[in-house]
Parts: C-alpha cells; sequence; structure tokens
C-alpha cells in the first residue's frame, strides 16, 4: 500500500535555500477503476500552493538529484529521469525492469547511479545509457535499499530481503554486512560522521554501522518485531535522529541511537511511513502519516501539526540544495 510519491518545495532562508521533494500518492478511498487522483511528483512553493509536476504517477517509492539538479525517480515502471524542475520525464529503463524500490546517485563518479529493484541491484555508468547487474554475492536478490558512501565512489550499502551487504568496488562484489534473516527497508549514512550508518528493518528493529558500513550491529529492542520504513538524522544537531514505522510511529534519538522516546503527540495514529528533518531550521521534522497527510513539527516531534497532502501514503523526503540563480 506504499504508492506514492509527492514533491514538496520549501525555500529555508536561515541557513540556505532548500527544496524539499518527496514520493507521494493520495490513495486515501480510491475505488479500483475510479480515476486516479492527482499522485507522483509534486512542488510546494514558498507561498504555500502546491502544484503537481510531470506524469500522474501511483507508485513512485524514492528519488535522488545529481550535480545538474536532474532528478531520477524510482518507480513502479521502471527508473526515470525527471528534468525542466521535475515537469519532463523520460523512463531510463526497458521493459525487463519494473517495481524499483530505491535509487542512489555516486557523486563521486560522474554518470553512475544505482537502482534497488525486486530482482537485484543494478547500475550505469554513462548517465543511464546502458545497465548492468550489481548484484553479485547477493543470494536472494529483493533489494529495497541501496545507497553510496557521500565520500568515497563506488562504496556501497544495500538492505536485502536477508540483511545487509557492503561492497567496496561498485557492486562488482558484496559481503555481508549484518541484520541476517530480517528484510532491510531502509538506510542512512550521517550527515556528521561518514563511517555512522543506520539501517531499520522488518521486525528486527535498528541497525548500526559504526566501521564505514562494513559491519552493523543491533541497537536493542527498539522497533523489534514492528516494521520500521525511514530514517533522518538532523543536520543542524549531531546525535539527533528519528525513524518511522508502522506502530511505533515517531521515534527520536537524541545521544546517536542509544535511547529513543516515541513523539506522536498531535498525530492522528502511529503508522508513519517516512521522516526527514529540515537541514535549514533546527528542530523542524516531517511526517508522512498512513492516509492522512503530511505533518510538520517544530520542536523535533514534540507538537505536530498538519502541513497538507491529506489522504495521502508519502514514501520519502528529500531537501535538496537550490541551485543559485544565473
Amino acid at each position: 500500500m506504499r504508492s506514492l510519491c509527492v514533491m514538496l518545495l520549501l525555500s529555508c532562508p536561515v541557513l540556505g535555500q532548500f527544496s524539499l521533494f518527496t514520493c507521494a500518492s493520495i490513495s486515501k478511498a480510491y475505488v479500483v477503476g475510479a480515476k486516479l487522483p492527482a499522485s507522483g511528483l509534486f512542488f510546494k512553493s514558498t507561498a504555500g500552493m502546491w502544484e503537481h509536476l510531470g506524469f500522474n504517477h501511483p507508485f513512485i517509492t524514492a528519488l535522488d538529484y545529481d550535480q545538474r539538479g536532474i532528478f531520477y525517480l524510482a518507480a513502479g515502471n521502471g527508473l526515470i529521469r525527471a528534468w525542466d524542475g521535475g515537469r519532463t520525464w523520460k523512463i531510463l529503463t526497458g521493459s525487463d525492469v519494473t517495481e524499483l524500490r530505491d535509487v542512489a546517485i555516486d557523486r563521486n563518479a560522474p554518470g553512475t547511479m544505482y537502482f534497488a529493484h525486486t530482482a537485484g541491484i543494478r547500475v550505469t555508468r554513462d548517465n543511464g545509457v546502458s545497465w548492468s547487474d550489481a548484484d553479485s554475492g547477493i543470494r536472494r536478490k529483493y533489494t529495497e535499499a541501496v545507497r553510496v558512501d557521500r565520500t568515497r565512489a563506488g562504496r556501497l550499502v544495500a538492505g536485502a530481503q536477508e540483511g545487509l551487504y557492503f561492497s567496496p568496488d561498485g557492486g562488482r562484489s558484496w559481503q555481508r554486512a549484518g541484520g541476517s534473516g530480517f528484510q532491510v527497508m531502509h538506510i542512512e549514512q550521517s550527515p556528521h560522521d561518514p563511517c555512522f550508518w543506520l539501517a531499520v528493518t522488518q521486525q528486527g528493529g535498528i541497525f548500526a554501522s559504526r566501521d564505514c558500513g562494513r559491519s552493523f550491529e543491533n541497537l536493542g529492542n527498539t522497533g523489534v518485531g514492528r516494521n520500521l520504513y525511514d530514517i533522518s538524522f538532523d543536520p543542524t544537531r549531531a546525535g539527533r535522529i528519528a525513524v518511522a514505522g508502522w506502530g511505533p510511529g515517531v521515534m527520536v534519538s537524541d545521544d546517536s541511537g542509544k535511547t529513543w522516546v516515541a513523539r506522536n503527540a498531535g498525530l492522528p495514529r502511529p503508522q508513519v511511513w517516512s521522516v526527514a528533518f529540515d537541514p535549514a531550521n533546527s528542530g523542524r521534522l516531517y511526517c508522512g502519516v498512513h492516509e492522512e497527510a503530511l505533518y510538520v513539527s517544530g520542536d523535533a516531534g514534540v507538537s505536530w501539526r498538519k502541513d497538507g497532502l491529506e489522504g495521502s501514503i508519502v514514501h520519502r523526503m528529500t531537501f535538496v540544495p537550490e541551485r543559485p540563480a544565473r
């Protein structure tokens, strides 16, 4: 039921300007056969107005962007390149690729990007002209998450059906990194310490790496027995992290994951798909509540208010630095 990708654009004057992009579908009360509500990529201007961009697409799960400001969308029908502010789209993959789950740009290797899908991981090293498999060594291929180390080209961490994997060579080989037996749902690298990574899972809780993604250990009982879907490090405050899940809702840690506290006061239900800290406003946190709306907090989740996108499922949110006008 995670069928939604919305794009939210904010201008943040305190520490610079950012655009917040998010993937979502307006799915509440939808009946099969009825006209599909506006879904896919959306934009929220500084004036608070929403605009739907590109095609009406019911299934986009993740997005990333390159140094040119071009977006790449992991969609049910392939990998989509979106330019012209997200208004013009082109599918870069063939009919043999469906049900993409994640996409990651290697910013230290121009032209290189990876996507995770239900049949493994693929890579392009020529801006999407050609693709090849990049999952040798991953036994059960279904892969929900793939991330690229921001400090070193070709260093990858992937979340597959049976745990976490690490690749030092651009996906040419993989080694087990922990979380054995658990489906990994998302992975993030700390903006403060590039060797600190977190991963969330179905039923297995939260796993952490402090050796640059080579190995992960469980952080304890937090989230065990529940499904966790997203992670966000607060770029403005080292040690503050939020995770989202189905049942736990939003949980926040102020000590790098040693302890966690539920932050759901003001949310209609503790069923949350996504979380994102605003890099330009300390303590501003967004979350997507299942088929309710996007919510925002100014105090790291202590209190919440509705921020639009009613009836939506919001999968992922990504803040992107705005390119200066020329």
